[in-house]
């Protein structure tokens, strides 16, 4: 395997840590679970989340502009999908695949676990 240098070659890791940044928040990962049951407006979503139209409107444009969501016009509301819907689907099962196979261990990551976010 080759060794790759972060420093010089920053490229290689934008868009992934790009990515993994728009998922690391409990909101939008949240938001792409519940689009993945079914496409919904963001009324649907703040009812399920208990959080302010405007915060899930927030999230949504990030998901939006990061390309895993996609809006659709239907009326005076936003219906929300997710946008590669089977590639999103999979991620999302791997890492639950993930998070059993190490036992959950990441929530006790010192420097990212649930003692430091939570």
């Amino acid at each position: 395997m080759t060794a790759v240098d972060v420093d010089t070659e920053p490229a290689l890791f934008s868009s992934a840590t790009s990515l993994f940044r728009s998922l690391g928040d409990p909101t939008r990962l949240a938001i792409l679970q519940l689009l993945a049951g079914r496409a919904q407006r963001v009324v649907d979503l703040t009812g399920q989340l208990e959080l302010a139209q405007s915060t899930v409107s927030a999230h949504c444009a990030c998901l939006r502009d990061c390309g895993l969501i996609v809006g659709r016009p239907e009326g005076r509301a936003t219906v929300y999908a997710l946008a590669p819907e089977v590639e999103l689907r999979r991620l999302l099962a791997a890492a639950e695949d993930l998070l059993a196979a190490t036992g959950h261990a990441v929530a006790l990551c010192p420097a990212y676990g649930d003692a430091v976010t939570g």
